[in-house]
C-alpha cells in the first residue's frame, strides 16, 4: 500500500488527480477533477482550447513511416519481399556483431532498428508501435516519446550484442518492447489495473513467443524492454518531483551512450 507523500506513516489508496503523488484524507482537495494534493490544489486549473489538445501522434505516424520506406529501400535494392537476407541496404544495415567490433560499422546500432526481415515482421511490429503509441505518445509527449523510442532501440541493440553476437539481427521490436515497458509504468503511475487494461498479459504474450519461437533476437526484447522500463520510471519519477524536461532527456542521452559505449565493448 503507498503512503501519503506528506505523512510517510499514512496508508492510502488515492492519489492526487494532477501529479499523481498518494495522498492522505488529512491532504485531500476535493476538486471537480478529482482529488487534489495540497500543492496542487493551490494551483489554477490550466484550461486548453480542444484544439490545442495534442490529438495527432505525429511522431508514431513518423516512426511508422520511416520503417515503411527502409523495407521498400530494402526490396528495392536487391531483397525479396518475403524473406528479406539480402540487398544494399539490409546488408550494410543490419546489426552484426563482428561488422560492428571489427569492421567498426557503429552506424548498425541504429540502422538495424529501422529494417526488417519480411512483410509480416514490418506489419507486427508497426501495427504494435501504431497501438501502444498513439496513447503513449499524448502521455509522455512528442519530445520524450522520440527519445524514449531511440533509447529503447539503442538498448535493444546492446541485448543483442550482448547475447547474440553472431547474428544478424533487424527490426523495430527492440524500440517496440521499449514502448510496451514505458507504457506499464505510465499506467500503474496512474492506477490504471495492468491485468484488466490488457498490458500485463500483453507483455507476457510476446516474451512467450520471444523465448519459444525460434528465429527471433532475444537480445533486442530484453534489451529494450529494460531500457523502456528503466526510463519510464526516469520520465514518471521527474513528473512527480515537477523536475524539468531536461532532466528526462538528460537520462534517455546518458543511457543511450551507455549502451553504445556497452554494445562496442562487448564486440570488441
Amino acid at each position: 500500500m503507498a503512503t501519503c507523500y506528506r505523512h510517510p506513516t499514512r496508508e492510502t489508496g488515492v492519489s492526487c488527480s494532477s501529479c499523481g503523488r498518494p495522498i492522505c484524507p488529512d491532504c485531500m482537495t476535493p476538486t471537480s477533477v478529482g482529488m487534489r494534493c495540497p500543492e496542487c490544489a493551490r494551483e489554477k486549473t490550466r484550461v486548453h482550447r480542444v484544439s490545442s489538445l495534442p490529438t495527432t501522434p505525429v511522431a508514431t505516424q513518423a516512426i511508422v513511416a520511416i520503417n515503411v520506406a527502409a523495407y521498400i529501400a530494402e526490396i528495392a535494392t536487391g531483397a525479396g519481399f518475403g524473406n528479406v537476407n539480402s540487398g544494399t541496404v539490409f546488408e550494410h544495415g543490419a546489426l552484426f556483431g563482428p561488422a560492428v567490433g571489427i569492421g567498426h560499422d557503429y552506424w548498425r546500432l541504429v540502422t538495424s532498428g529501422f529494417l526488417h526481415a519480411s512483410f509480416f515482421h514490418i506489419a507486427f511490429n508497426m501495427y504494435f508501435i501504431w497501438i501502444i503509441g498513439r496513447s503513449l505518445e499524448p502521455a509522455l509527449g512528442t519530445g520524450r516519446f522520440v527519445a524514449l523510442y531511440l533509447t529503447s532501440l539503442l538498448c535493444g541493440s546492446l541485448g543483442v550484442l550482448l547475447l547474440e553476437p553472431n547474428t544478424v539481427a533487424v527490426g523495430a521490436s527492440g524500440a517496440a518492447f521499449g514502448l510496451l515497458g514505458a507504457i506499464i509504468v505510465e499506467a500503474r503511475s496512474r492506477g490504471i489495473d495492468l491485468w484488466q487494461s490488457g498490458l500485463l498479459p500483453l507483455a507476457l504474450i510476446n516474451f512467450a513467443f520471444t523465448f519459444l519461437y525460434p528465429g527471433i533476437a532475444v537480445g533486442a526484447h530484453v534489451g529494450g524492454f529494460a531500457g523502456g522500463l528503466l526510463i519510464g520510471i526516469v520520465f514518471d519519477q521527474a513528473d512527480r518531483r515537477r523536475l524539468p524536461r531536461t532532466v528526462s532527456y538528460a537520462a534517455c542521452a546518458g543511457l543511450s551512450v551507455a549502451a553504445v559505449l556497452a554494445g562496442i565493448a562487448a564486440v570488441a
